[in-house]
């Protein structure tokens, strides 16, 4: 992939004038300017979030491209449970937070089409990965199961929390089967503080 013009992205949560795990965000975005090859930012980007703790509550994007860190902020999403879509958009491997995330806008897109609030996406193969900005984890009747890393999603900052606080969660590959008539939840690294939200799938 051409170097150039793309870069890696953190959405880190503001809650209360904090920033909750924010040095696992700086530690994730170090890791993959590393395994990617890419020039570190020239600003401290731990620094630069710092004075947006006084915005209370609010979503920043870190944006991390060709040597230079910006950052934007958001209002908070909807906190209500959303509706979700699976998408013929097939997933695409994930396993850096980078610009270049065309599957997740096209299934973005898709779940709007439909009037629904997000997109599950599979593999090629069929495989349940990961919704446009969040982790997916659903109980079997006998514990908690999500998607292992080896499928190709992301490592977000809100699983590694979930996995920390519930043992024995099961990693996997799912068959989109596995999840007719489960109760799912989902998780994210900048919504309503690395939030889980109960998610219906409806198709």
């Amino acid at each position: 992939m051409e170097k150039a013009g793309y870069g890696l992205i953190e959405t880190i949560r503001v809650r209360e004038g904090r920033i909750p795990f924010l040095e696992r965000h700086l530690a994730r975005l170090a890791r993959s300017l590393s395994g990617l090859g890419l020039p570190n930012p020239s600003q401290d980007v731990g620094a630069l979030v710092q004075p947006f703790a006084g915005t209370d509550d609010a979503v920043l994007r870190v944006e991390v491209c060709d040597g230079r860190a910006t950052v934007t902020v958001r209002e908070l999403p909807a906190l209500e449970p959303p509706a979700v879509i699976t998408a013929s958009e097939p997933h695409q491997a994930y396993p850096h937070k980078i610009t270049v995330r065309d599957c997740f806008v096209d299934a973005a897109r898709e779940a709007e089409v439909a009037e629904a609030d997000d997109a599950l996406l599979l593999t090629h193969d069929g495989v349940v990965a990961e919704g446009t900005v969040w982790t997916l984890f659903w109980w079997d009747g006998k514990g908690l199961q999500t998607p292992a890393l080896d499928v190709g999603i992301l490592p977000g900052i809100g699983r590694a929390r979930v996995l920390e606080l519930v043992k024995g969660v099961a990693e996997g590959r799912y068959a989109r089967e596995a999840l007719a008539g489960k109760s799912l939840f989902l998780t994210n690294d900048g919504g309503p503080g690395q939030a889980l939200l109960a998610a219906t799938l409806t198709r």
